[in-house]
């Protein structure tokens, strides 16, 4: 896998992590849309999504469980607000359990791009209370992306 992986803060309070993917804009954005493939990638790598509702529309809730032996349970939650097929997707987030101290509603904007066959895909989210808050999403957010890249690459080379 030759993945371009960048992160970078706009400010203490947001995060940005931009990932190029070698597989067709429409494929990245249905893994994104359909519960079927998104069960498969989310969660960091040593997790398992063991539970995921998704009512794909704006106004609709999603509802999903992270489960790994070293953490346990870990549930999140949200609503979508905008989405714009095969271009941009905008969702709250919050974690329900496995944190040490309630976690505020975020905002989680996903575009995607493409760009020379491939497809570019910028995930933003705030605001966060704190740089710790924001850090510790960050690898987080990159393992599950690592996870994706794998899965909507192995998928894209599949129907080639």
């Amino acid at each position: 896998m030759d993945a371009k992986v960048e992160a970078r803060t706009l400010s203490d309070e947001e995060l940005l992590i931009t990932r190029v993917f070698d597989a067709p804009l429409a494929l990245v954005f249905r893994i994104w849309e359909n519960r079927d493939h998104m069960i498969r990638w989310l969660g960091p790598e040593g997790f398992s999504c063991t539970h995921l509702d998704l009512d794909f529309r704006p106004g609709g809730a999603w509802r999903a469980c992270i489960v790994s032996d070293a953490h346990g349970e870990n549930w999140m939650g949200g609503r979508f607000r905008e989405i714009e097929r095969n271009r941009r997707i905008v969702y709250t987030f919050r974690w329900e359990s496995g944190c040490d101290v309630p976690e505020i509603d975020t905002v989680v904007t996903v575009t995607f791009e493409e760009r020379d066959g491939k497809t570019v895909q910028n995930f933003h989210q705030a605001p966060f209370r704190s740089v710790g808050d924001r850090d510790s999403h960050v690898g987080g957010w990159n393992s599950s992306f690592n996870r994706e890249q794998a899965y909507v690459e192995g998928l894209a080379k599949q129907v080639e």
